[in-house]
């Protein structure tokens, strides 16, 4: 861990706060002796955070690919299947 003193921290603060990025921390002693800690701060993100893209399709068109992809063609069909199953009362 790097420390800098007072005067060496304020002449290159650019280059001090790049290695408290880098390293993850750094030190920075006064005269009188205290030590101060500089410490990037950690940006709490969710993973579920993802940029979005620019795509050149329709809601419609985007719902048929899903659906082709589980196995569905039309809205319809997805309701005619759950009338297919047994009711609980049976």
């Amino acid at each position: 861990m790097q420390v800098y003193t007072y005067s060496e921290a304020r002449q290159r603060l650019s280059s001090v706060l790049d290695r408290a990025e880098v390293s993850g921390k750094v030190l920075i002693r006064r005269k009188d002796g205290r030590t101060f800690a500089l410490a990037p701060e950690r940006a709490e993100t969710s993973p579920l955070d993802v940029p979005s893209i620019k795509a050149q399709i329709s809601t419609e068109e985007l719902v048929s690919i899903v659906r082709k992809q589980r196995g569905r063609t039309t809205a319809s069909t997805r309701f005619l299947k759950g009338r297919d199953r047994p009711s609980k009362n049976a």
